[in-house]
């Protein structure tokens, strides 16, 4: 039965396989770049709270250097649910087909056939999310070390979140395509369920998980160092006590000959404003992406018995 599965499935898994060899073959030699950049500028050594003039013109040079790149592979986020609907073909199209009433009378099990089925499904779909995991977390390792962790284009890339978003793509996939029984239209309908769904989680629902943290500080002190690679999720000029405040247009005027940006802050401050934050810190990664990957894994779990129960039951 194994057997079967598999040859069933391996067009999917090699499809898969390619994707992430296609990957791979455009990571690796940009990844090493990128890695040999950070160290040969000795950019680790300017990674503290306030670096240098020198610092801060090398970090410009390596963020313009490589932004374009970590702006096409933010766009990767989408692969998860690629490789989810693409695994959860093969099922759907042997009910579309009715391939498996064969399969059914050569003394398969209902049960064993769906065990098969769904059991190789996902462990492909974990292995391939495994792969993708660590070959993006490489990449990105001199930017996280420059910006941190937090932001969209990186969390959703890096730690256990993207098995949960493999597993969801699979599952939705798969319980639209056992009730539809048409594997194209199914697998679109699976792809923009995932779509929206990730949008709605980024964009919503993920800073909602865990209570913000709040901080009013001096706009001088350029921000506490607790901000960085924090997520900062709301930023304002407010009073000491964190109280939003309006500024008026004139209330400093332009600065004097000379002046610049501290003697505006030095005017601000002495009229009582300063800056205040809402903020995830960066600490709270881990917390974030256990909460996520339970959210995922687990509605996937439902759709996944659901698209189980449902064959069972009543394919016929």
């Amino acid at each position: 039965m194994i057997w079967v599965s598999w040859r069933r499935q391996r067009t999917e898994t090699l499809v898969t396989a390619a994707l992430l060899a296609l990957l791979a073959a455009v990571l690796v030699p940009t990844g090493i770049e990128m890695a040999s950049t950070f160290d040969r500028d000795g950019l680790a050594a300017c990674l503290g709270a306030q670096p240098g003039q020198a610092c801060a013109s090398a970090l410009s040079s390596f963020n313009s250097r490589f932004d374009s790149l970590g702006s096409f592979i933010a766009w990767l986020t989408l692969v998860p649910g690629l490789i989810g609907v693409l695994l959860a073909a093969p099922l759907v199209l042997e009910l579309e087909h009715r391939t498996h009433r064969l399969a059914w009378t050569q003394s398969v099990s209902r049960a064993r056939w769906l065990a098969g089925k769904l059991g190789l499904a996902i462990a492909v779909a974990l292995a391939a999310s495994l792969v993708f995991t660590l070959l993006v977390t490489w990449w990105r390792a001199p930017m996280v070390r420059i910006d941190g962790r937090l932001d969209q284009s990186v969390f959703d890339s890096e730690g256990t979140v993207v098995s949960g978003y493999t597993l969801f793509a699979l599952g939705l996939a798969a319980a639209v395509g056992v009730v539809w029984r048409r594997a194209v239209a199914s697998l679109v309908v699976g792809f923009v369920g995932y779509f929206a769904a990730r949008i709605f989680v980024d964009t919503w629902l993920r800073q909602r998980f865990l209570s913000p943290v709040t901080t009013t500080f001096n706009l001088l002190s350029g921000g506490p160092d607790k901000l960085r690679h924090a997520w900062v999720l709301n930023e304002y000029p407010s009073d000491r006590a964190g109280h939003h405040v309006r500024i008026p247009f004139d209330l400093c005027g332009p600065p004097p000959p000379g002046g610049g940006k501290p003697d505006i802050g030095n005017c601000l401050a002495d009229h009582g404003v300063f800056m205040h934050a809402t903020y995830l810190p960066a600490g709270r990664f881990w917390a974030l992406q256990g909460i996520e990957t339970a959210l995922f894994c687990g509605v996937a779990l439902v759709l996944l018995a659901f698209a189980a129960w449902w064959t069972y039951s009543r394919a016929d």
